[in-house]
């Protein structure tokens, strides 16, 4: 999934997200970053039909019901019958007893690291398939990486790190569905019973895409209504939405980046029903898609310390937006 974008200073456009007034770059902003493309690096190749290679529990593109499985990151290996991946206690931070009162102590937030880098040792386990509401997918899948190498799932889990730093920072108690402490997974519907279990404010997913090249910027998924089996999504699509809109409007402002031109219309939103980690979840959820790994722009920026540390502060800072009205 893709958060990057133009380069810093690129003109955005002021718009309306839902009920609040958020900052977005919109397609149209395209054509006068076009003028930018030698600060930039930009070119009109950033408009670009669909993903060459598709999202594992990372999103591809789907109408709102979808429930068909997306394309995948990676190629799957036959089913296999193995147990499920050992079980692990998720790892929490909060801030210590003595801490000054944050402004957001007593909040509860989950943040999900895509992928796990071993999964690529364990893929009988990882394809195993799990129920997710709507049908079944496999249980994890190994994730992208750049053209040199850097995997996604490393990716996730350093910016998953610095989130939950700055949250913790404020006060909120902060679960990771892992933490490296696991051999493979967890599986999708266990990363969505982990947030439900910790009845948590908010929880997000931490991912980036693995699309073609030319083809860049970040997206925000939002749950789609479904209800079948045990998903039922109606009373967190309202909820989910507002937290996405909140973590796309602060993602760029802090890393100047834009939504994604070939997924979300030039929005940075879109929506999806095929997803098991939002179909079962309980509590308001979203996935943040940081950018394309594939495109070199963009990977120039997710393998940038400097720039991760921007996009976590854009996501936290959505995050504290949204539950700080909870």
């Amino acid at each position: 999934m893709s958060c990057a974008g133009p380069g810093h200073g690129a003109s955005i456009a002021r718009v309306s997200y839902g009920s609040h007034s958020r900052v977005r770059v919109l397609a149209a902003a395209l054509v006068s970053l076009t003028a930018l493309a030698a600060l930039t690096g930009c070119d009109d190749s950033d408009v670009a039909g669909p993903a060459a290679e598709g999202r594992a529990e990372s999103p591809t593109s789907a109408p709102a019901t979808a429930s068909a499985p997306a394309a995948r990151k990676s190629t799957p290996t036959p089913p296999s019958s193995s147990a499920p991946s050992a079980s692990a206690k998720p790892s929490a931070r909060s801030a210590p007893a003595d801490a000054p009162d944050g402004p957001l102590r007593g909040k509860t937030v989950v943040i999900d690291p895509g992928h796990n880098i071993r999964n690529q040792n364990h893929t009988a386990e990882i394809n195993r398939s799990v129920d997710i509401g709507t049908g079944r997918k496999e249980c994890d899948t190994t994730g992208t990486s750049t053209n040199s190498g850097y995997a996604e799932a490393e990716f996730s889990m350093d910016v998953a790190h610095r989130i939950r730093d700055i949250l913790t920072s404020q006060g909120a108690t902060v679960t990771l569905t892992h933490d490296s402490d696991r051999p493979y997974g967890p599986c999708v519907d266990e990363r969505a019973a982990i947030g439900n279990k910790a009845r948590a404010d908010a929880a997000l997913s931490v991912h980036a895409d693995g699309a073609g090249e030319g083809q860049r910027g970040f997206h925000v998924i939002l749950p789609a209504k479904v209800k079948g089996g045990r998903a039922d999504t109606a009373p967190i699509v309202g909820p989910s939405k507002e937290l996405g809109e909140r973590v796309a409007g602060n993602f760029v402002r802090e890393t100047g980046s834009a939504p994604s031109n070939y997924i979300g219309h030039g929005s940075g939103l879109d929506v999806r029903g095929d997803l098991g980690g939002l179909n079962l979840s309980t509590i308001p959820k979203v996935f943040v898609e940081c950018g394309n790994m594939r495109d070199p722009q963009d990977a120039a920026r997710l393998t940038d310390p400097a720039w991760r540390d921007k996009a976590a502060q854009g996501i936290a800072k959505g995050i504290a937006d949204f539950v700080r009205g909870r």
